[in-house]
């Protein structure tokens, strides 16, 4: 068995991390925050004072991090992973960042003997929890077939989505729409809520049409309709997302003016300290803004059919 190494132990990568010690994995990991590094330590893993440490010790190196910077800084400096890392050494990057330092990933690698994936990870930190994750992959079929036990390990749908960059790619189109759902699900329903329309009739009318969607019938009734804005995905993380996606069609000269409007209303629940709630609550930032009553489910309701 590889060694292998984990670099973020955020919110999401702690979850995956600790998925892959309870299942056997050797592991090296290192964050710069304490507790999450202890927590992996207890489950059997060895802790690695910096992010070239791990690399030095690891035959696969993967990467769960905040965005683009951290990724660049963590991998591509002089005291950086791939500096450190013997030849043939796979890294399996998983952050959500923008395509161009996915494509930076893949051309490091290959300017370095190192080989590479990108493999984005899709729904929420509870799936990650419980071993859920789906991933979006950008890779060659070999370097697939190498991380493929890590991706069983930590998640339950394998997506290869084309050569190196493509999984990236795939994750902003996945996340473009789950966002901009979310947008027009909170002013739908802010305004059911000022008309003053019962919740649960609102939802059984939206089910039944082609209005309805994923978030608002898979996500919203056990998140922000029960009163539960803990974050799964922060709206933090939304809006960056966003930004990402605004970005990255530019560059393509690809127009996406409801992604820039979503944005700036993400940018808004920011503003007002919504930061760190989960993104379903934009519909309560609406309300609140509105001096609109919150949209809460009955206890014990579930969606029909």
């Amino acid at each position: 068995m590889e060694n292998v190494g984990f670099i973020g132990l955020g919110r999401m990568g702690k979850s995956m991390a600790s998925n892959l010690a309870k299942k056997g994995f050797s592991l090296v990991v290192h964050d710069i925050v304490e507790a999450p590094v202890k927590a992996l330590v207890e489950l059997g893993a060895k802790a690695a004072a910096t992010p070239a440490d791990v690399a030095s010790q690891c035959s696969i190196v993967a990467t769960m991090l905040p965005a683009s910077k951290e990724v660049e800084e963590t991998l591509f400096g002089p005291d950086g992973a791939m500096a450190h890392a013997k030849p043939g050494t796979l890294f399996l990057e998983m952050s959500t960042v923008d395509p161009a330092t996915s494509d930076r990933l893949h051309d490091e690698a290959a300017k370095r003997q190192l080989m590479a994936v990108d493999a984005p990870v899709g729904r929420l930190a509870i799936h990650a929890d419980r071993g859920e994750c789906l991933f979006m992959v950008g890779a060659t079929p070999a370097n697939l077939e190498r991380v493929m036990p890590l991706l069983r390990a930590m998640g339950t749908t394998i997506h290869h989505c084309g050569a190196g960059g493509t999984g990236m790619r795939m994750k902003l189109v996945n996340n473009y729409l789950a966002i901009i759902l979310c947008q027009l699900n909170a002013e739908a329903l802010s305004l059911s809520q000022r008309f003053g329309l019962d919740l649960v009739r609102t939802l059984e009318v939206l089910y039944g049409t082609t209005a309805t969607n994923g978030q608002l019938r898979l996500n919203w009734p056990n998140k922000v309709l029960a009163g539960d804005t803990s974050p799964g995905f922060t709206v933090d993380l939304a809006h960056k997302d966003l930004s990402l996606i605004v970005q990255a069609a530019n560059a393509a000269r690809v127009p996406v003016p409801v992604a820039a409007a979503a944005r700036e209303a993400f940018s808004m629940a920011r503003s007002r300290g919504y930061g760190q709630i989960d993104f379903s609550g934009m519909v309560d930032v609406l309300c609140d803004i509105a001096q609109i009553e919150r949209p809460r489910l009955p206890a014990g309701w579930t969606p029909p059919g």
